[in-house]
């Protein structure tokens, strides 16, 4: 077969509507399809396989914290491959390398097991040792390249309205998202947690097949414009709106505030909600609320999360993103007001509120804000560096919510460091403008 029939097996011009929008469901698709790398797909996982390696709660979760660091080191290196080799093949890759990642963990047992006879030893470090090298493999094809670039892929095929197209697949994963563990653990009672990451595999096959067949990595290699642009008069529209924009470096986009600002909110998202999520019983217990309690709150925090994206994402096609900016800092001093007043009725309002108004933001800024400041050409790169900062969140805290709890006694206290580093972000983000803007004027 010539390479000019691969490249146009389905030819984005032949199709009776705009490709953008099958894009968008095949994007969304492959976002949802790293569950498995993530952390609520891996916390339902945690007690069996624990268990079954013969690991501590403690040491399995250090295990999972170094794999998520190591992960956090090398993604950068991924946003170049993306920008190098474009959304398809670098999503095809991250999807099968996160079906072979489930397939070993799903013998970590009989390889921890062979270890051990191999080199006649019978330590906790083997298993140790052996997850922390899956866990990497899980979180950096699955939390952190494929969901990098199936979101990337969805915004360069829209422009104008990628607030409205990025509310669409906000909603989407969000219910899809929440709903993984019900459905992740009756399989798991089915089949048992190896028979489980084992279907999850040939899933993600499927996965990667839809990938290489209908990811197209730009509108315009197929003479094509984003948003599906027709008109002449929209296309040249378009064309001088893209030459007028400058195309950032990643070492560029590093020198602005905005940047910093942006990734730095994002990373106290990931860092707060993964925390929290991975410590939630032990949380509420500490206030002296029930197991019921605590899980009852995701629902809630669900339908805010859901309800700020859908908003805001359709208005920030018209609003500047600095005011979400500051709605996201504002519902981080809710989070975090939350936990410090846990045991108060009050208490569980603000955690709700603040968690949820988080989420959607979170949707929001982290799909549209990179493109909108700094140009599609090295936007793997860029946020290849941003997923390594919100990586790094989510690895560090489940460590630092236990030491606050094991060594200070309480949860609560966290929320003093946490609010300061709100109250640091809100005065620097004060000049953290659109750095577009700073040009044209």
């Amino acid at each position: 077969m010539s390479e000019q029939v691969k490249k146009y097996l389905i030819d984005p011009r032949q199709t009776p509507f705009f490709y953008g929008y099958l894009i968008l469901l095949i994007g969304t698709i492959g976002i949802w399809a790293s569950v498995p790398g993530q952390t609520i797909g891996v916390s339902v996982f945690t007690d069996p396989v624990k268990d079954a390696l013969g690991l501590s709660r403690n040491q399995f979760s250090n295990a999972y914290m170094l794999g998520t660091i190591l992960s956090s080191l090398v993604i950068g290196k991924a946003g170049v491959w993306f920008d190098r080799y474009g959304a398809r093949i670098v999503a095809f890759g991250a999807a099968l390398t996160l079906a072979l990642a489930l397939v070993l963990c799903s013998f970590a047992v009989h390889m921890s097991e062979f270890v051990k006879e191999l080199l006649d030893v019978n330590s906790w470090m083997v298993p140790f040792v052996l997850m922390i090298g899956l866990f990497f493999m899980l979180r950096f094809a699955g939390q952190g390249v494929l969901t990098m670039a199936s979101r990337n892929v969805i915004m360069i095929w829209f422009d104008k309205h990628r607030g409205k197209v990025n509310m669409f697949s906000s909603i989407a994963l969000s219910f899809g998202f929440s709903a993984s563990p019900l459905w992740l653990n009756a399989l798991i009672e089915t089949e048992g947690w190896a028979g489980a990451w084992r279907y999850l595999a040939a899933g993600l096959l499927v996965i990667a097949l839809l990938i290489l067949v209908f990811y197209k990595n730009s509108p315009e290699a197929y003479g094509l414009f984003p948003d599906g642009t027709r008109s002449e008069e929209e296309q040249q529209e378009k064309i001088a709106r893209a030459l007028a924009q400058k195309q950032f470096t990643l070492k560029e986009a590093r020198r602005t505030r905005a940047f910093w600002m942006y990734a730095l909110i994002l990373a106290f998202n990931s860092f707060f909600i993964t925390g929290f999520t991975f410590h939630v019983i032990s949380i509420f217990a500490d206030a002296g609320m029930p197991k019921e309690e605590a899980i009852a709150i995701f629902l809630p925090c669900s339908v805010v999360s859901v309800s700020v994206s859908t908003l805001f994402n359709f208005l920030s096609d018209y609003v500047r993103l600095k005011w979400y900016l500051y709605l996201m800092i504002l519902g981080g001093f809710c989070a975090a007001t939350g936990l410090l007043l846990l045991s108060a009725p009050i208490g569980v309002v603000l955690v709700i509120a603040g968690i949820g108004i988080l989420g959607g933001f979170f949707a929001v800024l982290n799909a549209i804000a990179w493109p909108r400041f700094f140009g599609r050409s090295n936007l793997g790169a860029i946020t290849g560096k941003v997923m390594s900062l919100l990586i790094l969140g989510s690895a560090l805290a489940p460590p630092v919510f236990s030491w606050y709890f094991s060594t200070l006694g309480s949860y609560k206290l966290l929320a003093y460091p946490a609010m300061g580093f709100l109250l640091f972000l809100a005065v620097g983000a004060l000049k953290a403008d659109n750095p577009q803007e700073k040009i044209k004027a």
